[in-house]
């Protein structure tokens, strides 16, 4: 699994098809060149301290019948660290029923991102991890930072350590569910591209932006990012794709995976929106007690549309 996608030279990242594609129909290709001179393969300084401040990780990777799986990780600050100048030791593993678990349990790509809700920052890495005695291991091809648009400050309230998960599943969103999406300003995206090279984003907004069409079909609007468009690259690429949608004041997480397509129909868009995701749910899987970690309510960001 060698690394394809970032140069040796000063170009920076070579992006795949589906994510040029997207860039020139939005016509910020030069963008996208410009600012994809940031990503690297090794870990700067200031991202490895960021890194060890973290109790809480977002990682994305395909199960072995290739769905996308969006699942989260939490721990006290330093579980997840540098290892190395390319490599990112995690110590910690899915709770039971996660997913997730099948995916880290072998060698296959992944993607992480680590959101700090309290500062509005993100850090975001792709890469090949590797199962370890007290976790996983990520050799990083992708290191880079995103802008804080869109995210909800939020801070940690308190760590409660409890009992078993309590895992339920369907092929469709319960009624509830579809509350705590309605609700929802914060959710994570898994997706990959046709090489199976996996990303994990965030995407928020207020509540509401996350829409509920039916019990098996929802849409989010795409606000403009970083210009770079590796989730809307990778639907144009490959249309698996998953959600974690977290209820960060009870701990219980809502994972998602089904396909995504890209709409480019102005009259469904919401204000603010340059497309829009329509997506298409196989299967849910809510785990209650997901994380110890309870968060404060939010303060919305001031950019969102």
């Amino acid at each position: 699994m060698n690394d394809r996608r970032v140069r040796d030279l000063p170009g920076g990242v070579a992006y795949h098809p589906g994510e040029l594609a997207v860039q020139r129909r939005l016509g910020q290709a030069d963008i996208a060149q410009r600012v994809g001179r940031m990503i690297r393969p090794d870990i700067p300084a200031a991202a490895a301290q960021f890194l060890a401040e973290q109790p809480m990780i977002v990682l994305a990777a395909a199960d072995d019948a290739g769905r996308m799986w969006a699942g989260q990780l939490a721990g006290s600050p330093g579980f997840v660290h540098a290892a190395g100048e390319r490599a990112i030791e995690v110590e910690a593993t899915p709770v039971t029923g996660d997913p997730l678990a099948e995916s880290l349990r072998g060698t296959r790509h992944v993607g992480m991102i680590a959101v700090q809700p309290q500062t509005r920052r993100r850090m975001r890495v792709n890469g090949v991890i590797a199962p370890t005695a007290t976790g996983l291991r990520i050799d990083t091809e992708q290191v880079y930072s995103n802008c804080p648009k869109y995210i909800s400050r939020r801070g940690v309230e308190e760590w409660v350590a409890g009992g078993a998960p309590e895992v339920r599943r369907g092929t469709e969103l319960a009624a509830a569910q579809q509350e705590l999406i309605a609700r929802a300003d914060t959710f994570f995206v898994a997706s990959a591209d046709a090489d199976g090279h996996a990303d994990a984003s965030h995407r928020g907004g207020n509540p509401g932006f996350l829409q509920v069409l039916s019990p098996t079909r929802l849409r989010w609007p795409d606000y403009r990012g970083n210009s770079m468009f590796m989730t809307l690259g990778n639907i144009a690429s490959d249309p698996r794709c998953g959600l974690l949608v977290p209820d960060w004041r009870t701990g219980t997480t809502l994972q998602i995976t089904g396909t995504a397509e890209i709409t480019w129909d102005e009259t469904v868009f919401t204000p603010g929106a340059q497309c829009a995701i329509d997506f298409t749910v196989t299967e849910v899987v809510e785990i209650s007690g997901a994380t110890p970690l309870r968060w404060t309510d939010p303060e919305l960001s001031p950019v969102n549309p």
